[in-house]
């Protein structure tokens, strides 16, 4: 199964240090995790809205606890504002569509 993920609402930084520490133990190390789960094709495609703080996402991942799962393993979990959206495949819906379109015909 498919999902659409973003995360955004991260921290702002208060001082350069911060910044500097916040960068080296959450987002870095985010970035090498989701480096990580695209290599090993847990992610289809992804990445930054240019400008923006936030990820965007498409996972890959065989049930929601899964997907749970696989999010609460990022670095950044906790810091950002996670939304999922499950995605139907174009073939899925497609089918579904003929369906009712064969259906439609037959009561006319």
């Amino acid at each position: 199964m498919k999902y659409l993920v973003s995360g955004s609402e991260g921290p702002g930084f208060a001082t350069p240090e911060e910044a500097v520490d916040i960068l080296e133990e959450v987002v870095l190390p985010t970035f090498d995790a989701l480096m990580k789960l695209e290599a090993r094709k847990k992610i289809a495609a992804g990445g930054l809205p240019v400008g923006d703080r936030a990820f965007v996402f498409i996972a890959e991942a065989a049930s929601n606890e899964e997907l749970d799962r696989l999010l609460r393993s990022l670095p950044a979990w906790g810091v950002l504002d996670w939304h999922v959206t499950p995605l139907q495949s174009f073939a899925g819906r497609a089918a579904q569509e003929r369906d009712v379109v064969k259906r439609s015909k037959k009561r006319r």
